[in-house]
């Protein structure tokens, strides 16, 4: 996967362009309700979805697998983000917690033990009371049933990116565990889920 990000990156460069998805804005606005000083973003790409709770007043930290990504991330942001360059597969990558966590579209390029462990990971550098917001792709997606299955509403596409699509059995069976308490929908580019999870006190996977 490592290679097909840093391809992509070098290849299109700021390829999302530099406004914020509906995700993150929506993110944002609950963060702020909440009072969130710090975020962690694990697929942080080049800051894209960073800039708007930097803006906010708030520290960021990511993680990011493409090391060119990283380097227009700092070209743009300098030091006012900070960057971890590897696999959120491979996390934690600090000892911090977040009073927030941020996570746009990456779950579902992942497999099931995979998804199982980010959810866990991230949950574990919430803060008492933080809250964790990812978004997924749904089965609504006209993408959806195309390509090779590869396995329960899992298909490789476009080349050969692995997509898991999610309906609201599956969140409740993924999330349930970690503190579930909305999930809504927003359309970006695709038709997406917004997950949200908040972590009860002292309570650690």
């Amino acid at each position: 996967m490592a290679e097909f990000w840093e391809t992509a990156f070098k290849d299109k460069q700021e390829m999302w362009g530099l406004e914020p998805t509906q995700s993150s804005i929506i993110s944002r606005d609950l963060f702020v309700a909440n009072e969130v000083k710090s975020v962690l973003i694990p697929g942080m790409g080049y800051g894209r979805n960073a800039q708007i709770f930097k803006e906010s007043g708030m520290r960021v930290a990511g993680i990011e697998i493409s090391q060119t990504a990283i380097d227009l991330g700092k070209k743009r942001f300098g030091d006012e983000l900070t960057f971890y360059h590897g696999s959120v597969t491979d996390m934690p990558f600090d000892d911090q917690v977040y009073d927030g966590v941020f996570c746009y579209g990456l779950i579902y390029l992942l497999d099931e033990q995979e998804r199982v462990k980010l959810i866990k990971d991230c949950y574990n550098q919430l803060a008492d009371n933080g809250i964790m917001v990812f978004t997924a792709i749904t089965k609504v997606a006209k993408s959806y049933g195309q390509g090779i299955q590869i396995g329960k509403d899992r298909f490789e596409q476009f080349g050969g990116v692995k997509i898991f699509f999610y309906d609201k059995d599956g969140i409740e069976k993924d999330f349930g565990p970690y503190g579930l308490f909305e999930i809504s929908e927003v359309e970006e580019n695709q038709p997406f889920y917004v997950i949200k999870c908040r972590k009860l006190s002292g309570l650690t996977e």
